[in-house]
């Protein structure tokens, strides 16, 4: 394998800082100082910077706080970001995550609130200067927004248009918990079908290994449906083996980097968890570095290698330790940390 060493990286804002004085101006400076060359902006971030540091609309009640709908808000924070991103070199790479967009009936109240959102943060991209939103597959229960492959396509083909007249694009992601795509090959069919030059793919160690051969509610901490440990050994190499051959690099806009925890003191419950559904919740806390987790994180970084991309890579780390109840670190070294793992995780693939 050729140009490992020219991949681009970036960061997710919302993946690194564990504490309120871990402020997005401090998370950018720890990025930027361990040599990364753009961010994911994550949606909360901008959010909370945008009421940290823009002066409040004075109400009869007292300062009004800013929230996820003030758009004229959140486009002058941006602007702010994208200026503080820019003093230090930083690219913003994409607007991140934006969720549960598809799939709701045609004039319901989900379906104009999913649309004016969509028109909000295309907004917050111009102001950011950044070309690519993330968009999550949906985890929307099925009930709600049934299970129309169809219907899902042609929401995702209007978003595309209504992003493509600016220029911008989409990187649509499987979310290892999601209602109707948790696999790569699920995203890639939708993809396909969206059929639209500026829809194409997030793909992402975790979400696919995580799904495909890791469960955090087994004793195993791997798939168990049935088929045996060989066999879902087998079929996760067949997979990645297939997503080598099969998507074109062209279609990849960029590769999200994380490995996993098996859970201590035991598995999760194959119950929901504050809400989310279990995989959701090992997503949200026990994400750490590659190497770190027991994840087949190689398998799936070579496969997309193999696919010819080299574009851009992005550690996204939610590590609260095995236990998820948290884990100190300076944000700082734990950047740099993460800058040393990507000279370790391409040498892995090109061995593998």
């Amino acid at each position: 394998m050729d140009n490992l060493d020219k991949i681009p990286l970036s960061y997710a804002s919302v993946s690194i800082g564990y504490k309120d004085s871990h402020t997005l101006p401090k998370k950018l400076d720890a990025i930027a100082a361990a040599g990364f060359q753009a961010i994911e902006l994550g949606f909360p971030d901008l959010l909370t910077f945008a009421n940290q540091h823009l002066r409040p609309t004075e109400t009869n009640d007292g300062p009004k706080e800013i929230t996820a709908y003030d758009y004229d808000d959140l486009c002058a924070a941006a602007r702010v970001v994208k200026t503080m991103c820019e003093a230090k070199n930083l690219k913003i790479l994409i607007l991140q995550p934006f969720s549960n967009f598809e799939g709701w009936a045609e004039g319901s109240e989900e379906r104009a609130d999913a649309w004016k959102r969509a028109e909000g943060w295309m907004r917050i991209m111009e102001a950011a200067g950044t070309d690519m939103l993330q968009v999550g597959s949906s985890d929307t229960p099925a009930e709600k927004i049934g299970t129309d492959r169809g219907r899902f396509v042609k929401n995702l083909q209007e978003l595309a248009d209504m992003l493509g007249k600016k220029g911008f694009k989409v990187a649509y992601e499987n979310w290892c918990w999601s209602t109707h795509a948790p696999t790569w090959e699920n995203v890639w069919d939708i993809c396909q079908k969206v059929d639209r030059e500026n829809f194409g793919l997030c793909l992402d160690t975790f979400q696919s290994a995580g799904y495909e051969w890791g469960d955090p509610t087994t004793e195993s901490g791997m798939v168990e449906d049935g088929r045996s440990k060989e066999q879902v050994e087998k079929d996760w190499h067949a997979s990645c083996s297939r997503l080598a051959k099969t998507v074109p690099k062209e279609k990849i806009f960029f590769l999200q980097i994380s490995d996993a925890y098996r859970t201590k003191p035991g598995p999760l419950s194959k119950n929901d968890i504050d809400g989310l559904r279990p995989r959701g919740f090992w997503s949200h806390a026990y994400r750490p570095l590659p190497f770190q987790g027991y994840l087949p994180v190689v398998d799936f970084a070579k496969a997309v290698l193999e696919t010819g991309f080299r574009g851009w890579w992005s550690y996204e780390i939610f590590d609260a330790g095995a236990d998820g109840k948290g884990k100190e670190y300076d944000m700082g070294e734990f950047a740099k940390e993460a800058m040393g793992c990507q000279k370790k995780l391409v040498e892995a693939c090109a061995k593998a």
